[in-house]
C-alpha cells in the first residue's frame, strides 16, 4: 500500500469564531486547518508548527493582522499569506501586498473565491519550496565543483612546486656551497613572510621566489660559479647580473610573475647600494626585502667547510646591525618578534639534510670573502 500524501497544512486566524468556523468547513475537507483567536496564538503555532499557508484578519484586537505579517516571515519564511478584511478601501489591500501577503480577500467574501485564493496561494508556496530546493541543490553544486577544482588546482600547484624543486636542486649541483639553501630559505621565508603579515598571494609569490632566487646563475659560467678563489671585478660584474638573467628567464610565465620580483631584487639594499638596479627602500619589492634578511639569516647560521654557522644571537645582532643600510628595519621587527626557539627549530630541521662530504670538496677557505653572510 503507498502512504497517504499529507494535505497542506492551512492556520486561519480571526477573533471571531463565527468567521473561523465558516472556513475551516469549507476548507477542511482538502486541507489540515488549525485555528487561532488571535495574532499572538498564531505567531506561538507557528513557532510550533509548520503551516504552508496563514489565512488571517486584518483587524483584531490586540496584535493586527498586518502587524503579524513580518513575523510570520521571520518564522516561517516559506509560508504564504492571505489577508481577509472588511475595510472596503485600496489602501488596506496594498499596505497587505507591500508587508508580504499573497492576496487579499474582501468581507463578505464569496466561498468560490476563497477556495481559488487557497488553492493559488499553495501553488505559490509549492514555487517558493521548489525555488528554494533549487537554489540549495545549485549552492551545493557550486561547493563541489570548487572543492573539486581546488583539489585539481593544488595538484596542479604542487606539481609546479615538485618541478620547480628539481630544477633548484639540479642548479645547486654546480654550486656546492649553497646546497640546500633554497629549501631552507624558503622555509624561513616563509615564517617571516607570516608574521610579517603577507597575503596569501603574497606568500606564494615569496615561496616561489625564494625557491627560484639564484636560477639566473644558470647563465653564469662554472670557471666563475665555482672559482676556488676571489672574484676578479670583471667576474663579479658577470656574477651579478645573475637577477637579471633569473628575471628573463621567468618571464611571460603568469604564476610566477610575483616569484620574479623577488628573483629579479633579492640583491637590492634598503639604502640603495644593492644591486642590479639599485633600488630603495620600499622601492623593492615587499617579499624581496622579506627574502634578503631569511637569506642572511640563513648564511650566518649555516655551517660552511671553512667555518662553523653561528648562533642565532650573533645572526640577530648583524641583523639589527644592518637594519636601515640592508635590509628593511620593519623586517627585521618582524624577524625578532618570531620566538628564537621558532628559529631554532627550522634551523634543526634544515640541518638534517646535509650535502655529502665529496660535495664539499670544490669549496676551499680562499672563496670565503666573495661568500660572506651579508653579501650572499
Amino acid at each position: 500500500m503507498t502512504e497517504a500524501i499529507a494535505k497542506p497544512r492551512l492556520l486561519i486566524v480571526d477573533d471571531e469564531a463565527e468567521v473561523r468556523g465558516v472556513l475551516h468547513d469549507l476548507l477542511s475537507f482538502s486541507y489540515e486547518c488549525g485555528e487561532a483567536s488571535s495574532a499572538e496564538d498564531a505567531l506561538a503555532q507557528l513557532r510550533a508548527s509548520d503551516y504552508q499557508l496563514v489565512i488571517s484578519d486584518i483587524t483584531m484586537s490586540g496584535m493586527s493582522g498586518l502587524e503579524m505579517i513580518p513575523h510570520v516571515k521571520v518564522i516561517s519564511p516559506d509560508t504564504v499569506i492571505v489577508m481577509i478584511s472588511g475595510m472596503q478601501t485600496i489602501e488596506s489591500a496594498i499596505n497587505a501586498l507591500r508587508l508580504g501577503a499573497f492576496d487579499y480577500l474582501m468581507k463578505p467574501f464569496d466561498l468560490r473565491q476563497a477556495e481559488a485564493a487557497v488553492e493559488r496561494a499553495l501553488e505559490h508556496h509549492d514555487l517558493i519550496v521548489a525555488k528554494r530546493r533549487y537554489e540549495n541543490h545549485l549552492q551545493e553544486l557550486v561547493s563541489q565543483r570548487t572543492a573539486e577544482l581546488d583539489d585539481a588546482l593544488g595538484s596542479l600547484e604542487n606539481a609546479y612546486r615538485s618541478t620547480l624543486k628539481a630544477l633548484t636542486a639540479a642548479l645547486e649541483t654546480r654550486d656546492a656551497e649553497t646546497h640546500g639553501h633554497s629549501e631552507r630559505v624558503v622555509t624561513f621565508s616563509l615564517r617571516l613572510g607570516r608574521e610579517y603579515g603577507l597575503s596569501s598571494a603574497e606568500m606564494k609569490a615569496l615561496e616561489f621566489g625564494s625557491l627560484l632566487h639564484d636560477i639566473g646563475k644558470i647563465g653564469v659560467p662554472d670557471a666563475i660559479l665555482r672559482k676556488p678563489a676571489k672574484l676578479t671585478d670583471e667576474e663579479w660584474i658577470r656574477m651579478r647580473e645573475h637577477p637579471l638573467h633569473g628575471q628573463q628567464i621567468l618571464r611571460g610565465i603568469k604564476f610566477l610573475e610575483g616569484a620574479a620580483r623577488v628573483v629579479a631584487q633579492h640583491h637590492e639594499k634598503w639604502d640603495g647600494s644593492g644591486y642590479p638596479l639599485g633600488l630603495k627602500g620600499e622601492e623593492i619589492d615587499i617579499c624581496a626585502r622579506i627574502f634578503s634578511v631569511a637569506d642572511a639569516f640563513d648564511a650566518i647560521t649555516s655551517d660552511r667547510v671553512y667555518r662553523q654557522g653561528r648562533s642565532y644571537e650573533a645572526a640577530a645582532k648583524e641583523l639589527d646591525e644592518w637594519a636601515s643600510r640592508q635590509f628593511d628595519p620593519k623586517v627585521v621587527e618582524a624577524f625578532h618578534r618570531v620566538p628564537p626557539e621558532d628559529w631554532e627549530e627550522l634551523r634543526r630541521k634544515s640541518l638534517e639534510r646535509k650535502p655529502n662530504e665529496a660535495e664539499w670538496q670544490s669549496i676551499t677557505p680562499a672563496a670565503e670573502p666573495q661568500l660572506s653572510a651579508l653579501a650572499s
